[in-house]
């Protein structure tokens, strides 16, 4: 027995209804609609399973993220870009010529929609970027077009760099202005150009890019990663475990000759149109498996639920869900202020109305309500009935899609190239404006911004200290968010015993506090190599799961096949080898995803996100992702989200760096420790001079880090006692002074402009006073020789 972590991410397939299920099978439950379901669980999706290449398959579509692509690759020319005063939504065009210029914009339209672009509109980073001097009017509408033409000329092949030159060639002359703004912000933003591409340009120098570590080697770190160092930063990337992947994680099974891939982590892409990973594959040249629509339900004593059955409870069920966003409509205000649960709601309204009062019928909606519960991989009494769907008008539109072999393809290309430092623990981040400095396994690494990409768990834990402390804001959604728990058993057989029809099957059972205990199982035959199957562990369930021996849980699992195949006449078989998650108890995760908590909103990951320490250190991961949350995607989005953020404040802080003022200030202070009053370890203080005040303030300089040839300390700065100097002195060792500083003092260590008034006054009093005896040593020497 095997155990490993698992994310499963949050997603939501529209599919159309089953068909009628063959003579002898049971009804096949089909995905719930969008607008009441939510997001079925992008780790892998409820209800679906896939076939490739086989001739039993006859529902399975094997396909390519070309799917969308090709209708523009046919229809996108290279004809001039209309004039200023035209418009992709209303003009008049005569001829044939200037009707398939009309098609050609109205399809690169659709595209740049499908990644996130309004119609008619700049987002908020095109605002802050400048893209254009004035909003709005000709100006805007054509740099509109000039950027979906770019989005869509670089779609029809991802797979090679876009330059400037190149996507300025079917514009005319007078609107280069309008490419090179518009080719300069999607390349920073990772709208073109991200991912595995071939021939990219040479990197430019980095020797003015300022240094990033970057913590976390998942999606959004190593996206960052790349990013950035395209772009000519410094960058190293600090992993704790001894792989890449973080809550993405592919498992090589084998035994008795038979091999799989099992996707222990997030499985499946939730929406292929404008999915950043739907465009790696492309560029991997990796086939996409849709996600089929079928699943058969049995009793817990191995009878195909009854198909009128099922159909009702599905009906209602689909209509408590009507029922309760309808009541968060109505009471939305009182809401704001006094949140309820999801699950509250539901169970209030299935008792006015009398749903699901026979066993059988209980049964069957307690199915539903642990599918609901593996979506969010939360109980339905810890969502927030006013916003746990607040993603869903982001969702991406497409198909749902599994990757043969696994994801580990995507980790494995994302971290090619890229210096990380497997086996590194982050236990303490400190910033101030000098720069920042990671604390990992004995290690101090410095470097001018940090990323932050651990999960919302860890966060949550406080296993990582931030000094100065997190701003409380952030503190505090930390704490609202909610972040779950979903696991797997992972069972390789010596043979399909389940079949080629069966891609999904479910299993009801009469306890529902454990109504999400293997309530689904998943056939990765077709994707994953060999006769893999896999069962999901949700909702309260996935809690206890963890608790429990790993043999027991595997044992019923088993059992609960064998009740199912038997009485078919079929022999379920022992596995080979099975693997068991543990996200919950696993260090780096402590947990599968996010989910709006009761009490929590969608801000609360955009507080997540926001950088701190005047942007010195920032977020990235699937929780700092209001749009795309609990998502493989939404995770490699935030961070190439960040990356810009950082290319942006590095751009910024370059006018600061050479502010005279402040590279003089800083050489002052520098002269001034030179000699301190005092020095212990890493610390030194300077006393105020002025005589006869017993409480005088000193002002404190801790070094971070160790000193090495080519590199100095980080220095932060304190406002402290003078009494509180003397005992710090008696103290052995940084770490305990630290400690005693922040959490018995409670002193803040801070940059150098970052001390206030009443640091100011002290340092003015300190150089005078300095100035003033470096005077009187003069004199004395003078006189002494005359």
């Amino acid at each position: 027995m095997e155990h490993d972590s698992d994310p499963t991410l949050t997603g939501d397939p529209s599919q159309p209804s089953p068909l009628p299920n063959a003579a002898g099978e049971p009804p096949s439950s089909p995905l719930l609609k969008r607008r009441r379901r939510k997001k079925l669980f992008p780790g892998m999706v409820p209800s679906h399973a896939l076939r490739q290449h086989s001739s039993r398959s006859s529902g399975g579509v094997v396909y390519n993220e070309k799917n969308m692509d090709e209708l523009f690759q046919e229809q996108i020319a290279d004809d001039d870009l209309p004039s200023a005063s035209s418009s992709s939504r209303s003009r008049r065009i005569p001829s044939s010529s200037s009707s398939r210029l009309a098609r050609d914009l109205d399809v690169e339209a659709q595209i740049a929609i499908s990644v996130g672009f309004p119609v008619d509109s700049l987002i908020e980073e095109e605002i802050e970027s400048n893209v254009i001097p004035i909003i709005g009017g000709a100006s805007q509408a054509n740099y509109i077009i000039v950027r979906n033409h770019i989005v869509a000329r670089w779609r029809t092949n991802p797979s090679v760099w876009l330059s400037e030159e190149a996507a300025a060639a079917a514009i005319r002359s007078e609107h280069h202005q309008l490419v090179t703004a518009a080719h300069s912000f999607l390349r920073r933003y990772s709208y073109i150009n991200f991912g595995i591409v071939r021939n990219p340009p040479p990197l430019p120098s980095s020797a003015s890019f300022p240094s990033v570590i970057i913590v976390g080697a998942g999606f959004a770190g190593l996206g960052a990663a790349r990013h950035l160092i395209s772009l000519g930063f410094k960058v190293i990337v600090l992993e704790g475990r001894l792989r890449p992947g973080g809550r993405v994680l592919t498992r090589k099974m084998q035994g008795a000759g038979v091999v799989a891939a099992a996707d222990l982590g997030g499985s499946v892409l939730t929406g292929i149109n404008g999915n950043p990973l739907g465009v790696l594959a492309r560029q991997l040249g990796l086939p996409l498996h849709k996600v089929r629509d079928k699943c058969p339900l049995y009793l817990p004593d191995g009878r195909p639920v009854d198909r009128a059955v099922d159909s009702r409870i599905e009906v209602a069920f689909n209509q408590l869900l009507e029922k309760v966003c309808k009541l968060r409509q109505a009471i939305m205000d009182e809401l704001k202020s006094v949140d309820v649960s999801l699950g509250e709601a539901l169970e209030a309204f299935r008792r006015v109305y009398g749903v699901a009062e026979p066993p059988e019928e209980r049964m069957l909606l307690n199915w539903h309500l642990a599918n609901l519960e593996y979506a969010n991989a939360a109980l339905l009494s810890d969502l927030s009935l006013a916003f746990w769907d607040q993603d869903d008008p982001y969702e991406m539109g497409g198909d749902h899609c599994f990757i043969p072999g696994g994801n580990g393809h995507f980790i494995r290309s994302l971290a090619e190239g890229i210096p990380i430092f497997y086996g590194k623990t982050v236990k303490r981040i400190q910033y101030g404006c000098d720069g920042v400095m990671v604390y990992a396994d004995g290690q101090t690494f410095r470097g001018d911004m940090a990323l932050c990409t651990v999960s919302l768990g860890v966060l949550k834990k406080g296993v990582i200290e931030f000094v100065p402390p997190l701003p409380p804001q952030k503190q505090e959604a930390i704490d609202r968010l909610g972040f779950g728990l979903l696991n797997k058993v992972a069972m390789l057989f010596p043979y399909d015993f389940w079949g080629g029809s069966i891609d999904t099957f479910g299993h009801l059972t009469g306890d529902s506090c454990q109504r999400g205990e293997f309530f689904l199982f998943y056939s990765y035959s077709s994707v994953s190599g060999g006769p893999l199957l896999v069962a999901l562990v949700a909702g309260e369930s996935a809690i206890t799961f963890e608790k429990a021996p790993p043999t027991e849980p595997v044992e019923r699992a088993l059992s609960i096949l064998r009740g199912i195949f038997a009485p078919k006449g079929i022999q379920v078989p022992d596995p080979l080898q099975v693997v068991c998650t543990r996200w919950g108890a696993d260090k780096f995760t402590y947990g599968s995803y996010s989910y709006v908590a009761v009490g929590s909103s969608g801000d609360d990951y955009d507080i997540l996100a926001e950088s701190i320490g005047n942007g010195r250190v920032f977020f990235a991961g699937e929780a700092t992702n209001r749009r795309y949350p609990a998502t493989m995607h939404g995770a490699l989005l935030s961070g190439f989200r960040e990356a810009a953020n950082i290319s942006r404040a590095a751009a910024k802080s370059k006018v600061q760096m050479v502010d005279k003022t402040n590279v003089e200030e800083a050489l002052d202070l520098d002269n001034l420790f030179k000699s301190p009053d005092l020095s212990f370890g890493n610390f030194s203080a300077l006393h105020d001079p002025t005589p006869g005040n017993p409480d005088s303030i000193s002002l404190v300089r801790v070094g971070i880090g160790e000193r090495k040839q080519g590199s100095g300390l980080l220095f932060l700065y304190g406002l402290i006692s003078k009494k509180h100097v003397l005992e710090l002195a008696g103290i052995d060792g940084d770490e305990q002074r630290l400690s005693l500083l922040y959490r018995s003092f409670g002193t803040k260590l801070v940059g150098r402009n970052g001390l206030g008034s009443q640091g100011e006054a002290l340092i003015s009093r300190i150089k005078a006073a300095k100035s003033s005896s470096k005077t009187k040593i003069g004199l004395m020497n003078g006189t002494h020789h005359s």
